[in-house]
Formats: structure tokens, sequence, C-alpha cells
């Protein structure tokens, strides 16, 4: 009887490993147990089926747990808390994991799909590294805390990349789509719930604390996909479906009191009016509703909107014109004047690295500190390849799914970008994670159409005499 060699040293291998997990699972925790258990499970998984590991990340993106790792101040002026690590992080790190082995040994599958995305995110991401790294060299950035919040950014384009390699038909695409919409509206409900008991709501699992702008940011980038569906789709069912969603997620949106995310309403909506053919579908019921805004809109809105304006004078409060504006809003005002007129002259061209300067409340000032003038030319280059993937896709597509989907994408974009001016959208978990898997599909909308109209015309050409489109004719 002949034995394979490699057969031995394989068995060999499965051999030792069994016995250091079964030798370590005797000295270990039980919590550490189910949680290696779990990995490993779930790492098998994710191999031999990336899609359902897709599945269990999108749930995990807005349903995971989350929790501080540390509680020292790692960066001066950042605050209290360490680093932020939540479920999905280490879901993520699994499925990426088994995706790279899964690649590695398969190498028709590639381990960055090409997009015409590629080149703008390598170029970001390498910036980020670089000024992180030189900001480390010159005691900028302490310890590891620049590389760990750079990795996190890599997280968001192995999202990406992950469901590139998976999106190849129409059916996937829906599948992921409608999962994400049911999250959503699982999160809404949430959120609502928690509006008896006062203050404001945030995202499940955020800890007593919670952060009403995430969750305000996330609903306004869900609640684009909703309104540009719900006036392209033509079923019913499907409109009935986003229709009953629509009032929750407003509803929960209001309760966060984000200012932030209700601007970012304003560029959303001029936006689904600028893209949609059916424009007055959009204009007359938005005319509606401004005009019924301040007679059904709750006080504790109002007063939010006026608190800008109104609140008692404290000290840090900036004034524009003679009027006074509140804390929050001149702390913001404040670190876009410090950035721009004084500190990102120190270190203009790389930075000061991420993590390096202290904490900025705005994403396009932060970007600048931290990254310097390079670094926020790349990233508006990486902006503006997205933005113009998917005004193209939706220019060319005739499907009334993916222009609903490409609608609601491109007006989330633009209501992200103006989020991002009080908040740091762009780097910010709960955003971002689904941001990038809806720019996933968004990009693979023209290979998908392009692949169903080949087999098409592939089906026509060999069809029988006598067949057309895939039917008998009668003689």
């Amino acid at each position: 009887m002949n034995i394979d060699a490699k057969n031995i040293g394989l068995f060999f291998l499965i051999t030792v490993i069994t016995a250091a997990t079964g030798l370590m699972f005797t000295k270990a925790p039980p919590y550490m147990v189910a949680a290696v258990t779990a990995g490993l499970a779930l790492a098998v998984v994710s191999f031999f089926n990336t899609e359902l590991a897709l599945y269990i990340l999108i749930i995990s993106m807005l349903l995971g747990p989350q929790f501080t790792a540390g509680g020292a101040e790692l960066v001066p002026g950042r605050g209290r808390g360490g680093v932020t690590l939540r479920f999905d992080d280490f879901l993520l790190v699994v499925i990426g994991l088994s995706w790279f082995f899964k690649t590695a040994i398969h190498k028709d599958l590639g381990i960055f799909p090409g997009t015409k995305l590629n080149r703008a995110i390598g170029y970001y991401f390498a910036v980020c590294l670089l000024s992180t790294l030189l900001g480390q060299m010159f005691g900028r950035v302490r310890g590891m805390t620049g590389i760990f919040f750079v990795l996190k950014y890599f997280e968001y384009f192995v999202v990406f990349f992950m469901a590139v390699s998976q999106l190849h038909e129409k059916r996937q695409l829906q599948r992921f789509l409608a999962l994400m919409l049911i999250v959503c509206f699982i999160v809404a409900i949430v959120a609502i719930a928690q509006i008896p008991v006062g203050g404001r709501v945030s995202a499940p699992f955020e800890g007593p604390e919670g952060e009403p702008n995430t969750l305000g940011g996330y609903l306004v980038l869900m609640l684009s996909v909703v309104l540009g569906m719900l006036v392209s789709v033509g079923s019913k069912k499907m409109k009935i479906a986003l229709g009953v969603m629509l009032p929750f997620i407003l509803l929960a949106l209001g309760a966060t009191l984000s200012r932030s995310s209700w601007v970012s309403l304003v560029p959303m909506a001029l936006a689904l009016i600028y893209y949609s053919p059916k424009k007055l579908i959009i204009i007359i019921p938005l005319a509606f509703i401004i005009a019924a805004a301040p007679f059904v809109l709750p006080n504790n809105i109002k007063q939010r909107v006026l608190f800008t304006f109104t609140q008692p004078a404290e000290q840090g409060q900036m004034a524009i014109g003679g009027t006074k504006i509140d804390t929050s809003t001149s702390a913001r005002l404040e670190s876009w004047k410090m950035v721009l007129t004084s500190d990102f002259i120190k270190h203009p061209v790389l930075g000061f690295g991420v993590t390096g300067y202290h904490f900025v409340d705005a994403q396009y000032p932060r970007v600048l500190a931290e990254t310097g003038l390079i670094g926020l030319a790349l990233f508006f280059y990486l902006l503006y390849a997205i933005y113009k993937n998917a005004r193209d896709a939706c220019e060319q597509t005739t499907d009334p799914l993916y222009r609903g989907l490409l609608l609601g994408y491109l007006a989330g974009f633009w209501a992200m970008l103006a989020h991002a001016i009080g908040a740091n959208t762009f780097i910010i978990v709960r955003i971002m994670e689904p941001f990038w898997f809806l720019t996933a599909m968004v990009i693979m909308i023209p290979r998908i159409e392009a692949a169903a109209a080949a087999e098409i015309a592939g089906t026509k050409q060999i069809a029988p005499a006598g067949v057309k489109n895939g039917f008998k004719l009668a003689s």
C-alpha cells in the first residue's frame, strides 16, 4: 500500500494542533474556551462559505457589543478610555484571515479583487501609514495606538474587498441589501424603545453614554437608501416594506437629537431631487413636510435646534455676527480654526500622524492635521473616485432595483460629506462598515449587469431553431 508523504505530514500537523488545543483548553477559563471554539468554528465557516460569514458580519455591524480596552489616556488630548474594540473587530479579523488563507490556496480568487477604487484606496492607506510611522519616529504618535487606528481604517477596506469578491449576481446583492435593511429596522426599533427613558438615543450595546451622533449618521445613510429605492422600485410588496420602515427610521433619527445628522438631511434631499428622474415625487412630499414641520415636530427637537443659538452664557462660546453659538458647536468651529490657521502649518506635508494630533470632532480638519496636505488630497481623491463610479453607474443602469440603490447611495454619500463637517464620519465603525459594504455593491452593479447581459446574449446564440427567449415557438 502506497502512503502519500503529504498526507502523513498533514495528519501529523492536525494531531499536534489538536493536542496543543486540548492542553490549552484544560488550563484556560471557560469563557476563553468558548471564544476560541466559536472563533475556530467561524473560521471554518468563513473558509468554506464566505458569503455566510458576510451575513454574520452585516448583523454584527450594528448589533454587536463594544468595549474599551484600557482605562488610561493613550494620546494627549484624546480624553479618557483607551482603544474601543467591538465584536465585529474580532469577527472581521477571523473572517479576514480565513479569506486571505483561502485566496492563498485558490490563486484565481485574488486577495484584492481589481476595482476602479483600488488605486485610490491604496494611495490613501499608504499615506496614513507613512505619516503615522513618521509620527512615531519623531515622538508625535505614542506607542502603537496610531498603528491600531490605521489598521482600523484597513478593516473598512477589507469589508469592501471581501464583499466585492463575493458579489457575482443580482440575487446575492438582493440578499445582502435585504439583510442590511432588516438590521436597520431592528436598530431603529431598539432606539425608539429608549425614548421613554429620556435623553438621547443610541445604537444597541454602546454602554450607558452611547453615541447618538454615530447612530444619526448611520440612520441618515440607510434612510437615503430606503428613499432611493422607494421612488425607483416597481414592486408593490417592496414599496410597502420600505414605507413601513420609513417612519421608524425618521422617529429614531429625531430622537438622536443629532444636529449634524439633521443638517445632512439637506444635501441628501437635494441629491435625491437632482439624480432622480421622478423629481416631483420627491419635491411635493418634501415641501409638505417642510411646511408641516414647525407644527408637528416634538418640542425636544425644536429646543435642540434653538439651543445652538439660545444656550445660556458659558465659557467657551464663540460669537458669530454678534450671536453666541453653543459650546459644542463652538468647540468644533474652534478646532477647525486651530488646524487651518495654526497647527497644520507645523507639519504641512504629512501631518502629525494618525492620533498624533489632539482629538478633533470633525473629519476634514482631522485628516489635514494627521496626514497633511498630501493625505487630505488623497482623501478627496478617494471620495471623488467613489462618487464618480456611483454616478456613472446610476446614469447607465435601467434596472429599477439597481437604480434605487444607486440613487439612495448617492444621496447618502452627499449626506455623509455634510455629516463629516461636525463628526469623524469616515472613520466611525458603525457608519463606515455599512458604507463600504454598500460601496462594494455599487461598484459591482455594472459588472453584474454586464455578466447578466452576456449570459442572455450567449443563450440566444446557442438557442436551437424554433426556440425564442427560452420558449418553443408554435408550429
